[in-house]
Protein backbone atom coordinates (compact mmCIF):
# COMPACT_ATOMS: atom_id res chain seq x y z
CA UNK A 1 0.00 0.00 0.00
CA UNK A 2 1.41 3.37 -0.98
CA UNK A 3 1.66 6.04 1.69
CA UNK A 4 -1.43 8.09 2.44
CA UNK A 5 -0.87 11.80 2.28
CA UNK A 6 -2.54 13.85 5.01
CA UNK A 7 -2.27 17.64 4.81
CA UNK A 8 -3.38 19.92 7.62
CA UNK A 9 -4.33 23.42 6.49
CA UNK A 10 -5.53 24.96 9.74
CA UNK A 11 -4.58 24.10 13.30
CA UNK A 12 -6.57 21.15 14.48
CA UNK A 13 -6.06 17.73 15.88
CA UNK A 14 -6.51 14.72 13.67
CA UNK A 15 -6.12 11.14 14.68
CA UNK A 16 -5.23 8.22 12.48
CA UNK A 17 -5.31 4.52 13.11
CA UNK A 18 -4.55 1.62 10.80
CA UNK A 19 -5.97 -1.89 10.78
CA UNK A 20 -4.42 -4.14 8.16
CA UNK A 21 -4.56 -2.10 4.96
CA UNK A 22 -7.35 0.16 6.26
CA UNK A 23 -6.70 3.49 7.87
CA UNK A 24 -9.14 5.78 9.66
CA UNK A 25 -8.68 9.55 10.02
CA UNK A 26 -10.86 11.48 12.48
CA UNK A 27 -10.83 15.27 12.83
CA UNK A 28 -11.39 16.42 16.41
CA UNK A 29 -11.50 20.03 17.66
CA UNK A 30 -8.48 21.55 19.32
CA UNK A 31 -8.72 22.16 23.09
CA UNK A 32 -10.25 25.61 22.45
CA UNK A 33 -13.02 24.11 20.32
CA UNK A 34 -11.67 25.36 16.99
CA UNK A 35 -11.98 23.01 14.03
CA UNK A 36 -9.60 23.05 11.11
CA UNK A 37 -9.59 20.80 8.10
CA UNK A 38 -7.65 17.81 6.85
CA UNK A 39 -7.32 16.45 3.32
CA UNK A 40 -6.74 12.71 3.05
CA UNK A 41 -5.22 11.62 -0.26
CA UNK A 42 -4.25 8.36 -1.90
CA UNK A 43 -3.74 7.25 -5.53
CA UNK A 44 -7.50 7.28 -6.15
CA UNK A 45 -8.06 10.87 -5.03
CA UNK A 46 -8.72 13.06 -2.00
CA UNK A 47 -11.44 13.80 0.51
CA UNK A 48 -11.54 16.77 2.86
CA UNK A 49 -12.72 16.59 6.46
CA UNK A 50 -13.82 19.97 7.82
CA UNK A 51 -16.38 19.08 10.49
CA UNK A 52 -15.62 18.11 14.06
CA UNK A 53 -15.56 14.40 14.88
CA UNK A 54 -16.06 13.32 11.27
CA UNK A 55 -13.98 10.48 9.90
CA UNK A 56 -12.92 8.87 6.67
CA UNK A 57 -11.65 5.36 6.07
CA UNK A 58 -9.03 4.51 3.47
CA UNK A 59 -9.61 0.90 2.44
CA UNK A 60 -6.74 0.49 -0.02
CA UNK A 61 -4.54 2.46 -2.39
CA UNK A 62 -6.85 2.23 -5.41
CA UNK A 63 -10.15 3.18 -3.74
CA UNK A 64 -11.17 6.75 -2.98
CA UNK A 65 -11.28 7.34 0.79
CA UNK A 66 -14.83 7.17 2.18
CA UNK A 67 -16.84 10.37 2.29
CA UNK A 68 -16.50 11.81 5.82
CA UNK A 69 -19.24 10.98 8.28
CA UNK A 70 -19.75 11.44 12.03
CA UNK A 71 -17.56 9.07 13.98
CA UNK A 72 -19.55 9.12 17.21
CA UNK A 73 -18.19 9.57 20.71
CA UNK A 74 -18.03 5.84 21.39
CA UNK A 75 -15.89 5.12 18.34
CA UNK A 76 -13.55 8.02 19.11
CA UNK A 77 -13.16 6.82 22.68
CA UNK A 78 -12.58 3.25 21.55
CA UNK A 79 -9.92 4.12 18.99
CA UNK A 80 -8.22 7.14 20.51
CA UNK A 81 -9.33 7.53 24.12
CA UNK A 82 -5.87 6.90 25.55
CA UNK A 83 -4.25 9.38 23.14
CA UNK A 84 -6.78 12.12 23.86
CA UNK A 85 -6.34 11.74 27.60
CA UNK A 86 -2.60 12.29 27.26
CA UNK A 87 -2.63 15.49 25.19
CA UNK A 88 -0.20 18.14 26.45
CA UNK A 89 -1.83 21.22 27.98
CA UNK A 90 -2.52 24.13 25.63
CA UNK A 91 -0.09 27.04 25.66
CA UNK A 92 -1.15 29.98 27.84
CA UNK A 93 -0.73 33.48 26.36
CA UNK A 94 -0.10 36.70 28.25
CA UNK A 95 0.22 40.22 26.84
CA UNK A 96 2.10 42.90 28.76
CA UNK A 97 1.90 46.59 27.79
CA UNK A 98 4.57 49.29 28.03
CA UNK A 99 4.97 53.00 28.36
CA UNK A 100 5.66 54.86 25.12
CA UNK A 101 9.26 54.65 23.88
CA UNK A 102 10.29 52.71 26.98
CA UNK A 103 10.89 49.24 28.35
CA UNK A 104 8.95 50.19 31.51
CA UNK A 105 5.83 48.12 32.02
CA UNK A 106 2.47 49.76 32.68
CA UNK A 107 1.36 49.10 36.29
CA UNK A 108 -1.45 46.70 35.35
CA UNK A 109 0.96 44.64 33.26
CA UNK A 110 3.59 44.67 36.00
CA UNK A 111 0.95 43.18 38.30
CA UNK A 112 0.50 40.23 35.92
CA UNK A 113 4.10 39.04 36.24
CA UNK A 114 3.42 36.88 39.34
CA UNK A 115 0.70 35.04 37.40
CA UNK A 116 3.11 34.34 34.54
CA UNK A 117 5.81 33.11 36.90
CA UNK A 118 3.36 30.91 38.81
CA UNK A 119 2.02 29.46 35.56
CA UNK A 120 5.50 28.65 34.28
CA UNK A 121 6.51 27.04 37.58
CA UNK A 122 3.34 24.94 37.62
CA UNK A 123 4.16 23.62 34.15
CA UNK A 124 7.79 22.70 34.72
CA UNK A 125 9.56 21.51 32.72
CA UNK A 126 8.32 23.99 30.14
CA UNK A 127 9.40 26.52 27.51
CA UNK A 128 8.53 30.20 27.75
CA UNK A 129 8.66 32.45 24.69
CA UNK A 130 8.96 36.21 25.14
CA UNK A 131 8.38 38.33 22.02
CA UNK A 132 8.78 42.11 21.99
CA UNK A 133 6.74 44.53 19.84
CA UNK A 134 6.36 48.26 19.27
CA UNK A 135 3.92 50.58 17.57
CA UNK A 136 4.93 52.26 14.30
CA UNK A 137 6.14 55.53 15.80
CA UNK A 138 9.70 56.32 14.78
CA UNK A 139 12.38 54.50 12.85
CA UNK A 140 11.93 50.82 12.06
CA UNK A 141 15.48 49.87 13.13
CA UNK A 142 15.06 51.75 16.40
CA UNK A 143 11.77 49.93 17.04
CA UNK A 144 13.41 46.56 16.46
CA UNK A 145 15.95 47.46 19.15
CA UNK A 146 13.25 48.85 21.48
CA UNK A 147 11.12 45.72 21.21
CA UNK A 148 14.15 43.58 22.06
CA UNK A 149 14.83 45.76 25.11
CA UNK A 150 11.23 45.19 26.20
CA UNK A 151 11.50 41.44 25.71
CA UNK A 152 14.78 41.33 27.62
CA UNK A 153 13.26 43.37 30.46
CA UNK A 154 10.48 40.78 30.80
CA UNK A 155 13.00 37.93 30.57
CA UNK A 156 14.97 39.43 33.45
CA UNK A 157 11.80 39.74 35.55
CA UNK A 158 10.95 36.10 34.90
CA UNK A 159 14.47 34.98 35.81
CA UNK A 160 14.41 37.04 38.99
CA UNK A 161 11.10 35.33 39.78
CA UNK A 162 12.75 31.92 39.62
CA UNK A 163 12.31 30.83 36.00
CA UNK A 164 15.49 29.23 34.66
CA UNK A 165 17.00 31.40 31.95
CA UNK A 166 17.65 28.40 29.70
CA UNK A 167 13.91 27.81 29.44
CA UNK A 168 13.17 31.27 28.02
CA UNK A 169 13.30 32.08 24.30
CA UNK A 170 13.51 35.81 23.55
CA UNK A 171 12.85 37.47 20.19
CA UNK A 172 11.96 40.84 18.74
CA UNK A 173 9.44 41.73 16.04
CA UNK A 174 9.89 45.50 16.18
CA UNK A 175 6.92 47.22 14.57
CA UNK A 176 6.07 44.14 12.48
CA UNK A 177 3.09 41.99 13.48
CA UNK A 178 1.11 44.74 15.22
CA UNK A 179 -1.87 43.78 17.35
CA UNK A 180 -3.72 46.72 15.79
CA UNK A 181 -2.82 47.52 12.19
CA UNK A 182 -2.00 51.19 11.71
CA UNK A 183 -0.28 53.44 9.21
CA UNK A 184 3.37 54.33 9.77
CA UNK A 185 4.18 56.76 12.60
CA UNK A 186 0.99 56.10 14.55
CA UNK A 187 1.13 55.74 18.33
CA UNK A 188 -0.93 52.81 19.56
CA UNK A 189 -0.85 51.58 23.15
CA UNK A 190 -1.93 48.02 22.26
CA UNK A 191 1.03 47.59 19.94
CA UNK A 192 3.55 48.54 22.64
CA UNK A 193 3.67 45.07 24.10
CA UNK A 194 5.47 41.85 24.92
CA UNK A 195 3.70 38.58 24.33
CA UNK A 196 4.59 35.73 26.67
CA UNK A 197 3.62 32.17 25.89
CA UNK A 198 4.00 29.46 28.50
CA UNK A 199 3.89 26.02 26.88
Amino acid sequence: MRPISVRMFIAAIFLLTACGHRSTVILVPDPNGAVGEVTVTNAAGSVKIDQANHATTVRDDQTLPDMPEPAGDEKIEQLFGAVLKNQPPSPIHFILYFQSDSEALLPASRDRLPDIIATAKARMPTRVSVVGHTDTMGDKAYNTHLSMRRAQAVRMRLVSGGITDDLIDVSSHGEENPLVKTADNVANAKNRRVEVVVR
